[in-house]
């Protein structure tokens, strides 16, 4: 039988993987261009910027695109940012059922209009708005700059030629340098989803981004806030050919704060992780349990030997303007990143409020913030004021900074009315408030004991109030804690743990399929149900109903075939790219040139678990424990049977006292109760069913014939459950 397998994967490998002339897809001559913005000389040394992400402008939800239209001209003219950041996603790509996922030009035509309409409609100069690619943006596009690379031809930058991989613009002001790096990490030939999830950055891509982010290290006339923007989380981005990765590109250059999209608002709003890089903690390269893999402490050493500077940088997941209209306004306060998110269409909001000092505690302060305030780094003149941007459609009243102490029951121990900073060089909209403060009197051990809450008012008396957030003037870290969901996406590194949950998945069921095999083998002892209910523990019931697994012979090698088929033969033949080129797939990821059979050429990984996990976890183990589940009922139905008819088998040799009308009343209830089987049945059907969705998913992905191109893959199981049915149905 597992020969039978192993000839049909063999046919199936020669008949549809014959050598493709692969060209050098994704490849590209443009170089990486820089710019450079001279503010007018601000006493203030505030700067701020606006951010959007994926919007996902689709044929199927014209919605999307008509608010975008309509909504954001006029909030960014009342903003008035000195940039704007799209970070990926521009386009959805999916057909109307969300199966079939390629590049739509009529998609891509309307997006270049919006943006035409909200240049103009706000009032700012094109060159301060930077698109980047998502995964959505490149479905299928089978090489970058070709026919079906609409975002060359239609996206912000690629009008604007800038058609390298990394661009970065500089802001200067009078008093420091803010250095933004936008880089484009999606794969360099896009396959078509839903294979085409995580970033993929090349060794090249990561040195790029590397010599972009370093491009002022070596003039220290003015301090440098770097900040970086991607559409990829850290969690999904793979690592580079050589296994270099992009945290550690990141935390190599004193980064700020790495901006991406990508997981929207459904996974949940604390979606903000603090990376530092300690090579004590080994299980970093997997996973970070909570935002704060380190919290901070008061620093008590502040000499020149113990200032090793520390590498780290906050990661700053935003929603997503899909569903949730999702805006992001981001602000450097001499030297200090904050931001706020905000609803610009639920809200419905007139005025908005940014507070730019002091930091929340729980998603902006750094372990280097805190080191520079006790050992006075920073003029201490920096911290002398409570300080806040207010963007108002109408004019402001007056705006009051309140303080709240938590070990009071949230007592409001300050209340203070806020001053409005005048500055010649900017629109009458844009104003910064602060209020001077004792800010000594705020210092304490514990990092969110003191709450601020900033309230706007304005001439038509609606009030507009911050939500309260926790500060620390000593920099300290508050210890946030994520949901299940957003640990999922935000704290597993599923690039590096891809292969250890396959292999781990793999040991198990071979351990439950062959270990009890062994010990069957090697020992004198009746596995049987009566010595189960004799000797009852988890080691003779697993191998016990393996033993009536064995009972049945073709189905534990058709189980293993099957296993040892999806490790070492193709899953699945399919269009992969949008022109037709088709490609397999195994558990490594898709193959489309075959130069070599011992030198393969993988795309896709890790992206390709999307396809791998929920066939293994939620099809084949299932199936597996229900296959063993049924072969261990029918031997209790076999074993009441003989208590019933008396007949000898193994050790039995009592004959049963039963009366016959005792043993039809029994054999009735029995028979009556056989609700596990049937439960069995039912769970059976389930599986089928989730199978066949996937099956019919993949299809309609990749184009598809489902005999043609995965017919083991896609009937072994329902026929393997459906042979096993028929087999354990009778005694």
């Amino acid at each position: 039988m597992i020969g039978v397998f192993v000839l049909a994967s063999i046919i199936f490998l020669l008949v549809y993987t014959q050598k493709r002339n692969q060209g050098s897809a994704g490849s590209t001559s443009e170089t990486n261009q820089r710019a450079f913005m001279k503010l007018h000389d601000d006493p203030h040394d505030v700067v701020w910027i606006v951010q959007f992400s994926d919007l996902h402008f689709s044929v199927h939800h014209p919605d999307r695109a008509l608010d975008f239209k309509n909504l954001v001209p006029p909030t960014l003219d009342l903003i008035k940012p000195s940039l704007v950041l799209i970070t990926g996603d521009l386009t959805d790509g999916k057909s109307k059922d969300l199966l079939t996922m390629k590049q739509d030009k009529e998609e891509w035509m309307e997006y270049d209009q919006v943006m035409e309409h909200v240049v103009e409609k706000s009032g700012l100069d094109k060159s301060i708005f930077y698109d980047l690619r998502g995964n959505h943006d490149n479905f299928g596009v089978p090489a970058v700059g070709g026919p079906l690379d609409y975002f060359s031809n239609y996206s912000l930058n690629g009008k604007q030629g800038r058609n390298g991989l990394v661009n970065s613009v500089t802001i200067q002001t009078g008093k420091r340098r803010l250095l933004f790096v936008g880089f484009d990490s999606t794969m360099s030939l896009g396959l078509r989803g839903p294979t085409n999830l995580f970033g993929h950055p090349t060794d090249k891509l990561l040195s790029d981004i590397s010599f972009e982010l370093s491009q002022w290290d070596s003039q220290s006339s003015l301090p440098v806030t770097k900040i970086s923007f991607g559409h990829f989380p850290i969690s999904f981005s793979a690592s580079s050919y050589s296994g270099k990765t992009l945290k550690n590109t990141l935390l190599n250059h004193s980064l700020s704060a790495y901006l991406c999209g990508h997981l929207h608002t459904r996974f949940g709003k604390n979606l903000k992780r603090h990376h530092v890089s300690n090579h004590r903690l080994l299980s970093q390269e997997y996973m970070q349990l909570n935002p704060h893999e380190i919290l901070s402490e008061i620093v008590k050493n502040c000499s020149t030997e113990a200032a090793t500077p520390t590498k780290e940088f906050w990661e700053w997941e935003m929603g997503d303007w899909r569903k949730s209209r999702a805006m992001r306004i981001l602000a450097i306060d001499r030297g200090d990143v904050s931001f706020v998110d905000t609803d610009i269409k639920s809200e419905a909001k007139t005025t908005i409020i940014l507070v730019t000092y002091p930091l929340d505690s729980r998603f902006m302060s750094t372990i280097l913030s805190a080191r520079k305030y006790i050992c006075q780094e920073v003029d201490s003149t920096s911290y002398g004021t409570i300080r806040a941007l207010v963007f108002s459609s109408s004019p402001i009243v007056s705006v009051v900074a309140r303080i709240f102490d938590s070990s009071l029951g949230y007592l409001v121990i300050m209340e203070e009315f806020m001053q409005k900073k005048e500055n010649e060089s900017a629109s009458s909209r844009e104003v910064l408030y602060d209020v001077p403060w004792n800010f000594k009197a705020f210092e304490d051990p514990s990092p969110d004991r003191y709450w601020l809450q900033i309230e706007a008012i304005d001439i038509k008396d609606q009030s507009t109030v911050t939500e309260l957030r926790p500060f620390s003037v000593h920099g300290l870290v508050a210890k946030v804690s994520w949901t299940w969901k957003e640990f999922l996406v935000m704290g597993c590194q599923w690039a590096a743990l891809y292969f250890p949950i396959f292999w781990i998945f793999y040991i198990f069921m071979f351990s439950v399929l062959l270990i009890p095999r062994s010990i069957i083998i090697f020992s004198k002892t009746q596995w049987s149900y009566k010595n189960f209910i004799a000797n009852k523990n988890f080691t003779t019931f697993i191998v016990w109903v393996s033993s009536e697994l064995y009972k049945i012979p073709k189905v534990w090698f058709l189980v293993v075939a099957y296993l040892c088929y999806l490790v070492l033969c193709p899953w699945l033949i399919g269009q992969v790219l949008t022109d037709g080129e088709k490609g397999y797939m195994t558990y490594k990821g898709w193959v489309l040139n075959i130069n070599s059979i011992r030198n393969l050429d993988f795309l896709g990984y890790p992206d390709i678990m999307v396809i791998v996990f929920p066939h293994l976890f939620f099809v084949v183990l299932p199936a597996v424990l229900v296959i063993m589940a049924l072969a261990a009922e029918r031997a209790m139905y076999q074993d009441f049977l003989l208590s019933l008819s008396g007949k000898k088998k193994d050790d039995y040799n009592k004959r049963s006292a039963l009366s016959n009308h005792d043993r039809n009343n029994s054999l009735k209830l029995y028979l009556q109760k056989r609700w596990f089987r049937i439960i069995l049945f039912v769970v059976s059907l389930a599986i089928c069913l989730k199978h066949y969705q996937n099956c019919r998913a993949l299809v309609k992905a990749y184009e598809m014939n489902p005999l043609a191109h995965f017919s083991l893959y896609c009937l072994s199981i329902p026929l393997l459950l459906a042979y096993v049915v028929y087999k354990t149905g009778k005694a």
